[in-house]
């Protein structure tokens, strides 16, 4: 398949490059004795502008030549990432903020907005498991490869290192074989773009177990510390069942690219989320660390098949002219709910691994039966409307169009 190779290899580097960034930026704040609320503050500055990603994914849909709009982001999130880390220990921490922002608010299109051109490439739901398996292995191998690279040359390097895999990804992005984007006449506005995933019922569940499932998907890492602490004792082997949950997803992203989902996408999504529910329950009550950690690595491959399923709603269901906006602003909201559930699992962390999981589940159970509701609801009130019907939108107007109105 013309250019999937090269997708593929993109795809891994900027979001390996992304993923890392987190860890390289903390370790190099610590490493020049910089506060940890100047740590934190990097972070948040590096995944807070991805609220900007509606704003990019409308423009993604209407550039002539997709190639050079996501080009350009991985050069500016690969220049930007360099200059705050150079910035940081030498000019005020402002300055090296800043330019940490300026690197985050190009941020949505290594993510969404990359998974939104993946149809110019071939049809298909294996190809969905390859971009699938890309998130898994770039979410594994950019934090590790900031822990390696700063460990052999220092936090300054790795960061550099990482800055310098988005800057070869950009490279890569521009000998694509994508399609131009959409006419200015049938390409969707900034503020449709993002209703349709309201008013269209399919994205709608979708979304709905997108957002209340990112809650434990960002609350994960904090239970497995704690979990693992009572189960066993010492904070590395709550460590040890992130590394389980991460080795379960790539399995996962694997096995769902060698055997593609069958299946009405929105369908699958809700089982998969029902059975990650059931799981996680089930984990909570682990008799002993082996089977907790059997257990982390279940819900790692059941989050990867989930989320292939979700990849697949959004491509089916999604109108031509507003992919990148559905793509994008999915992914930004689901980052904005896994703060959300990261900083719920922090405050609530006293109540202990087993209170924090069977809340886990209890989320991801709640968006199980919400999207159940909405799909007999909707089915009651459009009882000839197939499930995926897709239903005009109002594109953007052509220049002149409307005037005088």
């Amino acid at each position: 398949m013309p250019g999937l190779a090269r997708y593929l290899a993109a795809a891994v580097l900027v979001r390996g490059a992304d993923s890392g960034a987190t860890v390289g930026l903390l370790l190099l704040a610590a490493d020049r004795h910089e506060s940890a609320a100047t740590g934190g503050l990097l972070v948040a500055a590096l995944n807070a502008p991805h609220l900007v990603g509606p704003w990019l994914a409308a423009r993604l849909d209407r550039a002539r030549d997709r190639r050079r709009l996501l080009a350009t982001a991985y050069l500016g999130y690969g220049f930007a990432l360099a200059a705050g880390a150079l910035a940081l220990g030498r000019l005020p921490g402002v300055a090296a903020i800043a330019a940490v922002a300026v690197a985050g608010c190009c941020g949505p299109l290594l993510t969404g907005g990359l998974s939104s051109v993946l149809g110019d490439l071939g049809s298909g739901r294996r190809l969905r498991g390859w971009d699938a398996l890309t998130y898994g292995i770039g979410g594994t191998a950019g934090p590790a490869a900031a822990a390696a690279l700063t460990a052999l040359a220092g936090p300054l390097d790795a960061v550099l290192g990482l800055a310098g895999a988005a800057v070869t990804a950009g490279a890569l992005v521009v000998t694509l074989p994508l399609a131009g984007g959409t006419a200015p006449g049938e390409a969707v506005s900034l503020r449709a773009g993002p209703a349709v995933l309201v008013r269209r019922p399919p994205l709608r569940r979708v979304t709905v177990l997108t957002l209340l499932g990112a809650l434990e998907l960002g609350a994960l890492p904090v239970v497995a510390v704690r979990f693992g602490t009572e189960l066993h004792g010492t904070a590395a082997a709550g460590a040890t069942l992130i590394v389980a949950y991460g080795a379960g997803s790539l399995l996962g992203s694997a096995l769902v690219t060698a055997w593609p989902l069958r299946g009405e996408p929105e369908v699958l999504a809700v089982r998969l989320f029902a059975a990650m529910a059931v799981a996680t329950a089930v984990c909570a009550f682990a008799p002993g660390y082996a089977v907790a950690l059997a257990g982390f690595g279940v819900l790692g491959l059941l989050n990867a098949t989930s989320f292939t399923a979700t990849l697949t709603a959004r491509g089916s269901y999604a109108p031509a002219g507003a992919q990148a906006q559905v793509f994008v602003t999915s992914a930004a909201l689901k980052v904005a709910m896994a703060a959300v559930g990261a900083a719920l699992a922090g405050a609530a962390s006293s109540l202990g691994g087993q209170v924090l999981l069977l809340g886990a589940a209890a989320a991801t159970g709640s968006a199980v039966v919400a999207a159940m509701v909405d799909r007999k609801l909707s089915a009651a009130a459009h009882p000839r409307e197939p499930a995926g019907a897709r239903r005009p939108l109002r594109p953007v107007p052509r220049p002149g169009e409307g005037a005088g109105r």
